[in-house]
């Protein structure tokens, strides 16, 4: 049974930020928009791109790679990448598109906690 484990405070993040966080042999990314705090697995399921170092418009997350894109909120795929035409038509037959893993959220006072699905 998963349990509730502590990532970070709130003082270190702020609206519209987004960080890494290790917790044990994963990589965690947490996110706030407005009061409201997400957290999913770092890395893209694309091509394996460090979406803390994308970039963060309301929920959705971009990773920078290959402009991948995902709602925090439930993991949808938006974009599976910014190609288009063959390019487009081959990558998806090679790897197809994927939801990013999300987990839930949980603040106690100002500790960010989340509990990580299998």
């Amino acid at each position: 049974m998963s349990e509730f484990i502590e990532v970070c405070t709130t003082a270190d993040l702020r609206d519209g930020a987004m960080k890494k966080a290790a917790v044990g042999n994963r990589e965690i990314l947490i996110a706030q928009v407005g009061e409201r705090y997400y957290a999913a697995d770092n890395r893209c399921p694309h091509m394996g791109g460090d979406l803390s170092s994308g970039t963060l418009k309301g929920t959705v997350v971009t990773c920078p790679l290959h402009h991948s894109q995902f709602d925090l909120g439930n993991g949808t795929a938006i974009r599976w990448t910014d190609w288009s035409g063959i390019k487009l038509s081959v990558a998806t037959l090679v790897k197809s598109p994927r939801p990013l893993k999300t987990h839930e959220v949980k603040v106690e006072g100002e500790q960010i906690l989340v509990k990580l699905g299998e």
